[in-house]
């Protein structure tokens, strides 16, 4: 069912979570959406966080809002810089979750076509494996993994 009857991809997804190799990976899938005339899908995932106290709880959900909050700003921004006849269309979406479950759900629910996220700049990923690792694993979509 990867065939959806389209001449190239119709949604591109990106996943962020405002480290720089993601940003990165927004700006490529932005290109690629360009290119492609293709939907851009930017997903921040909003993690869960292990806490025990609702005051903790409820702080770090507000936290989440706001990083989010400031990152469609930006994107936004940087994407209203370009010439009309270079913008992309897009969509920014915010989910809470563990962000490979989160990514492979709204990459379902909005049908995309390919996904692009940055590479972890996390060391201990290189043992237990990286969300990019597990999206290629998983071989549901083309995924683009940028340093």
């Amino acid at each position: 069912m990867f065939e959806l009857g389209t001449d190239g991809p119709s949604v591109i997804l990106a996943g962020l979570d405002g480290s720089q190799s993601s940003m990165r990976a927004a700006a490529y899938a932005a290109g690629l959406a360009r290119r492609q005339r293709s939907l851009l899908a930017l997903v921040y995932v909003q993690p869960l966080g292990v806490v025990s106290a609702p005051e903790a709880a409820a702080a770090t959900a507000d936290l989440g809002r706001q990083i989010a909050a400031e990152l469609e700003a930006d994107i936004r921004g940087a994407l209203e810089r370009i010439p009309d006849r270079e913008r992309v269309r897009w969509e920014f979406h915010t989910v809470r979750g563990d962000p490979y479950n989160a990514l492979v759900e709204a990459a379902e629910r909005l049908r995309a076509d390919a996904v692009v996220i940055g590479a972890s700049e996390k060391a201990g990923h290189r043992f237990l494996g990286s969300v990019a690792i597990r999206l290629v694993k998983a071989g549901r979509w083309p995924v683009t993994v940028v340093p």
